[in-house]
């Protein structure tokens, strides 16, 4: 029953919710201990489903359930959060993906192609400030200049690599071939608003926005909070202050586009002390890809005119830069007949969060299924779905495979049912 599923899958991320690497709430980084525990117990779940398993050079967990053919369906997201995350982000698209290899199992059923599930070790780039660490390593398009990148301890992501169990030297060779890949299909929640306000427990994902992730930083000049003037700081804090306010008053003059500093430190960071050092970080989103670039430049020459006016040197360091990805139209197609086959209203959004298929499509085509989620909210402990939707997901996920088996099976045109 679909709906034992469901509930099998509810559990499953309760009990990875509560895998952490703070008590009280759910932080999950990249190479911690609790991603390599909620990582040991995915993978003992696949192998109770017939499933052989494996790590690659970055940690991600692969799943293999063999088939009758020679090709691969990829299905999969992410095991690693955000700080205090919910429960659903990422996770609830490997489980759901499991879910649909266990029924197979139950009943001793081979598609015409294998399935892999893969649980992607860094999709939100909590430690190092650079998402898709664990996707763009599966999908060969790892960039070696990241390994140098460090965290606020001063690890570097090529000995966070190795301290998980990883090989830095092999991130850039280690893709996996994409030969015998029919495509890459994510279940994720929605994290916003429109599937609710439509009535709808699922939606088909159009495209995944681009973003720009840039670290910024300003340095003055510490001092005396009782004993330097007004007129003869050079106060860091204050430069940063100004390009916040900048970033935000920018992304509201483009239409579509949106701006974020998530993190902001000063230093040395005591009471009666001018802050002489700030960084900070950026995230700039947009569905157009031009219009994100021309902000970015934008927003890069305020910063140094900023600290130009404020007597401060400045630094910019673009992490991330990755365009927006359209979703596979034949896949997609084939993902709206699973909806509409269901009883469900086929909608279609953009997705403005990012996720591993932006990465994944440098290998093979993608779609993605979104999930209803409560008034839309994400990256926050108060994140919840249904039981209802999570049930209607899995159909979904099921009548797809169904359709596709069709396809590449001799069973094609037929009436192929699974168990």
């Amino acid at each position: 029953m679909l709906e034992d599923a469901a509930i099998t899958v509810m559990e499953r991320c309760e009990l990875l919710g509560s895998i952490s690497e703070e008590s009280g709430r759910l932080t999950r980084p990249y190479g911690s201990r609790s991603l390599r525990e909620a990582g040991d117990r995915v993978a003992g779940w696949m192998r109770a489903t017939g499933m052989s398993t494996r790590r690659d050079a970055a940690g991600n967990l692969i799943g293999r359930y063999e088939g009758a053919g020679d090709r691969t369906l990829v299905l999969g997201s992410h095991l690693d959060t955000v700080r205090d995350a919910g429960k659903y982000d990422g996770q609830l698209g490997v489980l759901a993906a499991l879910a649909c290899v266990q029924r197979l199992h139950e009943c001793g059923e081979r598609l015409p192609f294998a399935i892999e599930v893969v649980a992607f070790a860094d999709e939100e780039g909590l430690r190092f400030g650079t998402t898709y660490l664990g996707s763009s390593v599966y999908a060969g398009a790892f960039n070696p200049e990241l390994l140098d990148y460090r965290d606020a301890e001063g690890v570097s992501i090529s000995e966070a690599v190795r301290r998980f169990g990883g090989d830095p030297d092999a991130l850039a060779g280690d893709g996996r071939p994409g030969g015998d890949l029919i495509g890459y299909l994510e279940l994720h929640i929605e994290q916003g608003p429109v599937l609710e306000r439509l009535g709808a427990p699922v939606g088909i994902v159009s495209g995944i926005t681009g973003l720009s992730r840039i670290g910024v930083g300003f340095t003055g000049k510490a001092g005396h909070a009782g004993t330097v003037p007004m007129q003869d700081r050079r106060d860091a804090l204050c430069a940063a202050a100004e390009f916040v306010l900048e970033a935000e008053s920018a992304a509201k003059s483009e239409p579509g586009a949106v701006a974020t500093v998530g993190e902001i430190s000063a230093l040395p960071g005591a009471g009666n002390v001018i802050p002489g050092e700030a960084r900070l970080s950026l995230d700039l989103r947009h569905q157009d890809d031009a219009t994100r670039e021309r902000l970015r430049e934008r927003l890069k020459r305020r910063a140094r005119e900023i600290a130009d006016l404020r007597g401060c040197a400045g630094s910019w360091q673009v992490r991330q830069e990755s365009g927006t990805v359209p979703c596979d139209p034949e896949l997609s197609g084939l993902l709206e007949r699973a909806v509409q086959s269901a009883g469900i209203s086929a909608h279609r959004l953009p997705s403005g969060a990012g996720h591993d298929a932006a990465q994944v499509a440098e290998l093979a085509p993608v779609a993605m299924l979104f999930v209803r989620c409560k008034e839309g909210i994400s990256h926050n402990p108060a994140e919840s779905v249904s039981k209802e939707d999570v049930a209607a997901a899995l159909d979904v996920l099921e009548r797809f495979l169904q359709l596709l088996a069709e396809g590449e099976g001799p069973h094609r045109g037929g009436s192929r049912t699974m168990c």
